[in-house]
């Protein structure tokens, strides 16, 4: 049976670089993200661009509905509440987060993640909330530790909901490192010899056993999740949960490999409006 699904994910992929332009490395970032536009909207005519920002959910309108009666009373408000407290904490400086962060932290979380020319490297909002910590007396936290740096994203990435994603590509070492991450999700990877893009994009709408598969298209504006309503996840942390699910290794989060990932992967959502700390099965 686990041949079976598993062939019937690669079925037809040996179009899937025609159908995007994938295989075009001159294409700019833009024409990728309006040709994955086409290439989903032209597949699925009946569901609407802002709704991708919902993911699989978006093809199931009884589970959004499930989604809907879930958000109106959120069962991990008391986890967005710890982080909050942990955002006002005062740190070793007497300084809060709010006085390092762009803005105060508010309506920032789409501009990431960014090319920073100085250090010529992508850096994400883990990055930024390390440098302010580390800056005001305090030790850098390790960006997939869940009690800390999870928690305090749970709140601090709500403080953008309704920001509409706006990651910019902007010089060639910044080009780079986008191609560099457009390269890892059109890669296969792994035992199973699988891409991101196997899934998310030929394969999306589909079910996988009993789950439909989500686009790419919005993917990255609700992290983290509450998977379950409890189990909270990051978004590079589920970039390593598919690396485990191909049974590949997996480059640790935070490292280059897994920023240039996701600023690609956040690129593709420009224009679509943040929904922090959701609900997700």
């Amino acid at each position: 049976m686990k041949q079976q699904i598993i062939m019937k994910l690669l079925t037809g992929v040996a179009g899937l670089g025609i159908a995007l332009g994938a295989v075009n490395v001159h294409a700019s970032p833009e024409k990728d993200r309006q040709d994955f536009i086409k290439y989903y909207t032209e597949k699925y005519p009946h569901v609407k661009l802002d709704d991708y920002v919902y993911g699989a959910l978006a093809f199931d309108p009884d589970a959004k509905a499930q989604y809907d009666a879930i958000m109106e009373f959120p069962p991990f408000d008391s986890v967005v509440e710890q982080g909050r407290k942990m955002f006002e904490t005062p740190l070793k400086s007497g300084k809060k987060l709010s006085d390092c962060l762009p803005n105060g932290g508010k309506m920032i979380a789409g501009n990431y993640p960014m090319f920073d020319e100085a250090r010529g490297k992508v850096v994400t909002l883990n990055d930024v909330i390390n440098d302010c910590r580390v800056a005001n007396g305090e030790a850098a936290w390790k960006v997939d530790d869940v009690k800390t740096m999870g928690v305090l994203n749970a709140y601090l990435r709500t403080l953008s909901d309704g920001m509409l994603t706006n990651v910019k590509v902007e010089g060639p070492k910044a080009l780079a490192a986008y191609e560099d991450g457009k390269k890892s999700f059109f890669t296969r990877k792994g035992q199973l010899n699988f891409a991101c893009a196997n899934c998310h994009v030929q394969n999306a709408g589909v079910k996988l056993r009993s789950e439909l598969i989500s686009p790419a298209v919005g993917h990255t504006v609700h992290w983290p999740v509450f998977r379950g309503g409890d189990n909270l996840v990051q978004l590079q942390q589920r970039y390593v949960g598919c690396y485990r699910s191909v049974r590949a290794v997996s480059p640790p989060a935070g490292s280059t490999m897994m920023n240039n990932l996701e600023y690609f992967h956040s690129y593709l959502s420009n224009g679509l409006p943040m929904k922090a700390s959701v609900f997700r099965k």
